[in-house]
């Protein structure tokens, strides 16, 4: 995170009343950047001035002076200020908001104005719907140490509401990351975070004890014990009133709604650890990016609340059998009745995002536009209601039931609301006209006085002959007579008017019935402004008093989201619903990668391939060359059982998977310079990892498991970690590798079934088929596959000349036995000149040459033709 901080700075004897106050709000924020209320601009001063203008490319400028130096400085229209904000926030600011309390023209004496901090904004804390992802959630994760190597985590989405807890150990820790992805996290110094510390609070506060902490959660919920909402323990409670605490500081004391804590467990998910999260890039790929991702590739949801959704149960697959069918009787449903699918998607479109606007408006950061948001959405649950009325299955039952929200809120927001709303309530004009006749008195009397204006402005310049007269509104001066240079003369002398400022081609007048047209004015615009914020007040009073009825709406509507986008994928027929079962079955028919079929382009068909790890055949080693496709059809297994015990289609013709409850990837390891550790080394992490955790009701998926040494050693390894996967794990497995020899065990293993990736030479070269089939690859294609990549010539002849000399020999160990002079790795490559090599041309002619089209006599004068460009042998 960046440092925020600034050198310390006393406050300076001389200093201006505003910097003194800067100076003591500092010393309570020194983490943060002071986004510093004057006038129309947030202000920043000193390294926060030079740390904000580098990140946001805005000038820097100086301000007076401190300890005999200018004081850098910059600042942002407060206007603009979220566009600011949401630019530092990416980059890791934290940004106290200190605003003006007091209306500088209403104050009295030459006190200076009282400011104080409203809030302070942090990457796990936001609402703003500019500063917010609208696809993924903004989590806030708390750890607290219980005790021995207890951790208790609790983690919120102050823009939703969400709330939740969980114990974890250190092992699981990664993985729980790694699943949440939080945007902030609240942990003691020391704390292994790993990829994810960069985004830990530079000081978080301390959680309370634990009988404190229950008490806090208690009070916070107005329950008189948090055992009410399940069991939680000492470290869940800690994390849990950590979090709530940490939110408070940032909101000014202020909580925003949330949901009552829930504590989740982890025994209905599926675990995946963070080598496996990354590994089968689950919702984001490797490069951080989102583009090529399993969420890409199945997201058919239209709200940004059901993409959310999805991407939480993508990322947190059941091992409940029965949760898991409810969710797949929801989209089954719907692809049986495609005409309330449709219906239900018409009023999907016109829902927005209710649960983050309900989010703002608990905060009192909600405007005229989120009171519509939840206006609209109201509408659009009420039409889904009567869509789901033909008896649905439980699961949209439960979704219609929770649709039904008193139909009064949306009349009323309905009736007051100016469509389209502002986004701010100070715009104005946010409700309707006719709605209130207060509010349409004083609307008319600001607007008559803009006609008085208008008629004023007429009459002014016939009386004084000036026809370009122009009366205008000044910030400093209000009303004004604004008169061309060549008026100015003639306007002074008017004993009625004074004159106020001089301009480059003119000049501004006021008079004494200027000045109180102007304070009509005002007051009009005033009052207007100050009905119309109390009836804002009213309605999102009303708002907030349905508050969890509104959160379950939303929740229902996003619920109703992913059901109809899984029925959308489904639709065409090249995805199932897959059978789950309690056993260890595992079967998928023609099964594809989602992924790799989804980014395929130009009408390539990507190859289906069955997977069946049967108990009795449960361990399947995969060999063949590289580019075959092995790492494919691992990862397409393991993403089968993420999406089908999310409840999702699956990409096979058929597919019945016995609940796995722990799923392990280990496919393409790459180096961890930073913590000292080499690709074998972290190979080998993971590979303990999955040894020491995987069970009879595991998927295992590992590649080339021992490369990263010597062949000896990795052959040694890749053995030994195959008879503990098949004999003690007893885990379902699919085993992909290059030593070939490992098939000749399935004589001792019984469950261990030999597969291998088909290929097909194909003048001179090789051919991938991309089909898995029973049986072992007799050779790796590593030189053909070297050609294919591009290796000079030279060099790929190099290597087949390296390779029949070594398999003649049975492999590098024989080969120790023969003279060094003799073996290939001494022998230099005879030097060939570019511009001729022996035996090309014929190799190019038979390469060019197609026996199925040839009749007799012409494959006989080719054959002849070839042997006449081959070389003449030397004489022995």
């Amino acid at each position: 995170m960046p440092d925020a901080r600034p050198p310390k700075h006393p406050p300076a004897a001389g200093a201006t009343p505003a910097m003194a106050q800067w100076f003591a709000i500092k010393a309570e924020h020194p983490d943060a950047l002071l986004f510093f209320r004057m006038g129309d601009f947030y202000e920043l001063f000193f390294a926060d001035a030079e740390a904000a203008a580098a990140a946001l490319d805005i000038a820097l400028t100086h301000r007076g002076e401190h300890a005999g130096a200018p004081i850098p400085m910059c600042g942002v229209p407060y206007h603009a200020a979220e566009a600011y904000l949401a630019r530092l926030i990416r980059r890791g600011f934290r940004v106290a908001i200190v605003e003006q309390m007091e209306n500088p023209k209403a104050r009295i004496g030459k006190a200076p104005i009282r400011r104080e901090v409203v809030r302070l904004i942090t990457p796990g804390t936001i609402t703003e719907e500019s500063l917010l992802e609208g696809s993924r959630p903004n989590v806030l994760l708390a750890l607290a140490r219980g005790a021995a190597d207890a951790i208790g985590a609790a983690w919120l989405d102050v823009s939703t509401g969400l709330f939740e807890t969980a114990p974890v150990t250190p092992a699981e820790l990664p993985g729980l990351l790694g699943r949440l992805d939080p945007a902030e996290i609240l942990a003691a110094p020391g704390t292994a975070l790993g990829e994810w510390s960069g985004r830990a609070a530079p000081e978080p506060l301390a959680p309370p004890p634990p009988l404190v902490a229950r008490r806090r959660l208690a009070e916070a919920f107005r329950v008189a014990s948090i055992d009410a909402f399940g069991s939680f323990s000492d470290a869940e409670a800690m994390a849990a009133a950590g979090a709530l605490d940490y939110v408070r500081a940032t909101q000014a004391g202020a909580l925003p709604r949330l949901s009552r804590p829930s504590p989740e467990g982890t025994a209905r998910l599926l675990t995946m650890d963070a080598a496996t999260r990354t590994g089968l890039e689950i919702l984001r790929g490797r490069d951080g990016d989102g583009k090529h991702t399993l969420l890409s590739a199945v997201q058919r949801t239209l709200t940004a609340a059901g993409a959310r959704l999805l991407a939480s149960w993508l990322a947190a697959p059941l091992t409940d059998g029965a949760e898991i069918r409810d969710r797949q009787d929801a989209w089954s449903w719907l692809l049986a009745n495609p005409g309330t699918a449709d219906r239900i998607r018409a009023a999907l479109k016109q829902a927005p995002d209710m649960g983050r606007a309900l989010g703002r408006m608990s905060v009192g950061r909600g405007g005229p536009r989120d009171l519509a948001a939840i206006h609209a959405g109201l509408r659009a649950a009420a039409e889904m209601a009567e869509t789901l009325d033909a008896s649905p299955p439980a699961s949209l039952h439960a979704v219609r039931t929770q649709l039904g929200v008193d139909p009064g809120i949306a009349s009323a927001l309905g009736a007051a609301l100016a469509v389209p709303a502002p986004l701010r309530a100070e715009d104005g004009h946010a409700i309707r006209p006719g709605f209130d006749t207060e509010l349409d008195a004083e609307r008319a009397l600001k607007d008559d006085s803009r006609r008085v204006l208008a008629e004023l402005q007429r009459e002014l310049a016939e009386r004084y002959a000036v026809p370009n007269l122009k009366i205008r509104h000044h910030a400093q001066l209000g009303y004004v007579i604004e008169a061309p240079s060549a008026s100015v003369e003639a306007l002074r002398a008017q004993p009625d008017l004074t004159l106020r400022q001089g301009m480059a081609n003119g000049a501004r007048f006021g008079s004494p019935w200027l000045a109180e047209l102007d304070r009509r004015i005002s007051e009009a615009a005033e009052r207007a402004a100050a009905r119309e914020s109390a009836i804002l007040a009213e309605l999102t009073a009303l708002v907030l008093g349905e508050a969890d009825a509104i959160a379950a709406c939303a929740d229902a509507l996003a619920f109703a989201d992913v059901a109809q986008g899984a029925a959308a994928l489904a639709a065409p027929g090249t995805w199932c619903r897959p059978a789950i079962t309690e056993d260890a079955c595992f079967r998928i028919e023609a099964g594809r990668h989602p992924v790799v079929e989804s980014a395929l382009s130009g009408g390539t068909a990507f190859v289906p391939n069955d997977c069946d790890l049967s108990p009795e055949r449960r361990l399947l080693l995969l060999t063949g060359p590289n580019m075959a496709g092995k790492s494919t059809f691992l990862r397409q297994n393991a993403l089968a059982v993420v999406l089908a015990q999310a409840g999702l289609p699956v990409p096979a013709a058929r597919a019945t998977i016995g609940v796995v409850d722990r799923l392990f990837s280990r496919v393409g390891a790459s180096d961890d310079l930073a913590r000292g550790r080499s690709t074998f080394m972290v190979e080998m992490i993971e590979t303990a990892a999955i040894l020491h955790g995987a069970g009879p009701r595991s998927l295992v998926v590992v590649d080339e498991i021992g490369r990263g040494t010597s062949t000896l050693d990795g052959l040694a390894i890749a053995w030994a970690v195959l008879e503990a996967l098949h004999s003690s794990n007893r885990a379902r497995t699919i085993f992909a590798t290059h030593f070939h020899e490992l098939a000749e065990l399935a004589d001792r293993l019984p469950c261990l079934a030999p597969h291998t990736m088909r290929v097909k030479p194909w003048g001179g070269t090789v051919v991938f088929l991309h089909e898995v089939a029973p049986g072992a690859a007799g050779r790796s294609w590593g030189v053909h596959v070297a050609q294919l990549a591009g290796v000079p010539a030279s060099v790929v002849r190099r290597a087949g000349t390296l390779l029949a000399r070594m398999e003649k020999n049975g492999g590098p160990p024989g080969l120790r036995e023969a003279p060094i002079a003799e073996l290939p790795l001494f022998a230099a490559a005879p030097e060939v000149a570019p511009e001729h090599r022996e035996g090309e041309e014929a190799l190019a002619a038979l390469r060019a040459a197609d026996p199925d089209r040839m009749t007799p006599r012409e494959a006989l004068d080719t054959l002849y033709r070839i042997r006449d460009l081959l070389p003449v042998p030397a004489e022995k």
